[in-house]
């Protein structure tokens, strides 16, 4: 069955829905900080805890969850993170106090753990050559395009309709992407045997990345030379080189680190962690311009419009510029496209309109840049890798894009509050932003030292001469 069926726009465009979902309760979060808090008359710090708890969750499940995609079924796992949806972003339209904003915000990154590499691992299936970087087209502009969209559309919503409505919304969506692909027939790796699951690599995993996150998000409050602060970091470093040691020795791994000895997809995972890293850039200015500024979530959203325009025009373009001259050329400009624009928001000593402005094009860069890079990028990983692993390297793949987004955040959201509480909130920004600058020009170097100038040339050139 899994021959002979041709992917499909219908499949494409639920697919594409599943993804918005993901978008819709993790970006519209970050425009909606003040609605929540005085909607829920909870603090500031329990808020920040609840908005980086998806992309805690969904990096660390992600993997297990495309591996599990694998060997039991691509589209049933999408299921299970469609329904995990619709039960999250009901929680938070329920929500009274943290208690269900919190459970919510769990589920949901449970959900986005399953959709994001079992729709990955089903384009792979059922599209090939440049119909499969087509089909990954139109799902980086679910995903990344999606961050744009909801970042806007979170703004206007809670503006005008009420902040609950946006997971009203993402309910609605969940519903609609399961009715499209419900006639895509079932994907799964080759059978392998019993199905085997690595429980103590994902327990290690876990209590490292906890660890990791506690650290990075309330080092400044217990002060990074604190007792349990020193413990964080301990854990979170032994946790790291235990989980890589244990986990080169199973045949039934978490991770499959071979994975990396291809260096494109190396390349493309790295500087995916990075440049989604820069995540953070999208709290601080957010923050800055409604604090210090006065801007209202709607406008703050406005501000972004550029983006979410730039991302959406261009990443048919990055697919275009693949087919003619391969992965690393389009990576490594969108990443640097993407940094200059992050950059031009740091300049908060300007006075208000030429700092309106200059956020807005920095907005618009931003998104070109991303545009650009993220078709050549995720054909890159997916591209590379192995066929019975593909969910797995996809889950890898989309783990460094939702850790690298967690824990850019709490690095930006703790430079910003922590210079913020010593000085202006003016300095604050502008530190806060040259955080993410510089994870940009590593995401640069990442792409110029790993991933070859032939990368994504190949596959075209062989498409053409079977067409021939």
């Amino acid at each position: 069955m899994e021959t002979s069926y041709k992917g499909t726009n219908k499949m494409i465009t639920g697919i594409v829905f599943g993804v918005i979902t993901f978008w819709l309760f993790a970006q519209a979060m970050v425009n909606v900080v003040p609605a929540v808090q005085s909607d829920l008359g909870i603090s500031y710090g329990t808020l920040n805890i609840a908005i980086s708890l998806t992309a805690l969750f969904s990096g660390m499940f992600i993997v297990a969850a495309g591996g599990i995609a694998d060997k039991i079924g691509r589209k049933k796992i999408t299921y299970v993170g469609l329904i995990l949806s619709v039960i999250g972003s009901l929680c938070l339209v329920l929500a009274q106090g943290p208690a269900l904003l919190i459970i919510g915000r769990i589920v949901q990154g449970l959900s986005a753990a399953c959709i994001m590499p079992a729709t990955i691992a089903l384009m792979k299936a059922y599209f090939d050559g440049k119909d499969r970087q087509r089909a990954l087209s139109f799902w980086s502009i679910g995903s990344w395009g999606g961050s744009g969209v909801c970042s806007f559309a979170g703004g206007a919503i809670a503006t005008y309709m009420g902040w609950k409505w946006i997971f009203i919304f993402s309910i609605v969506f969940a519903l609609l992407a399961m009715w499209l692909i419900k006639d895509t027939p079932e994907s799964k790796a080759e059978g392998t045997g019993a199905f085997k699951f690595d429980f103590s690599g994902l327990a290690i995993f876990i209590v490292t990345m906890v660890a990791l996150n506690v650290f990075i998000t309330f080092g400044s409050d217990l002060g990074w030379t604190s007792p349990i602060s020193i413990i964080l970091g301990i854990v979170t470093l032994v946790g790291a080189i235990v989980f890589f040691k244990v986990e080169k020795k199973k045949d039934i791994a978490l991770i499959d680190f071979s994975l990396f000895k291809n260096k494109p997809y190396a390349g493309a995972t790295y500087s995916n962690f990075l440049l989604n890293a820069i995540a953070g850039t999208l709290v601080v200015a957010n923050t800055y311009v409604q604090v210090g500024r006065g801007f209202t979530a709607f406008q703050s959203g406005m501000l972004s419009i550029g983006y979410l325009v730039a991302v959406l025009a261009m990443i048919r373009v990055g697919e275009k510029i693949l087919q003619k001259v391969g992965a690393k050329s389009p990576m490594v400009w969108g990443a640097l496209i993407t940094t200059v624009g992050v950059a031009m928001m740091g300049l908060t000593f300007l006075p208000d309109f030429a700092y309106t402005v200059v956020v807005f094009i920095g907005f618009a860069l931003f998104g070109l840049g991303l545009g650009i890079y993220a078709t050549p990028s995720t054909d890159t990983s997916v591209s590379n890798a192995p066929s019975n692993k593909v969910g797995e390297a996809a889950g890898v793949y989309k783990m460094a894009s939702s850790l690298g987004s967690a824990i850019g955040v709490a690095i930006s959201a703790t430079v910003y509050s922590s210079v913020a509480a010593a000085g202006s909130v003016e300095t604050a920004a502008s530190v806060g932003i040259i955080v993410n600058v510089i994870f940009g020009i590593l995401s640069i170097l990442s792409i110029i030292v790993m991933v070859p100038k032939d990368a994504g040339k190949t596959a075209n050139v062989t498409l053409t001469k079977k067409s021939a």
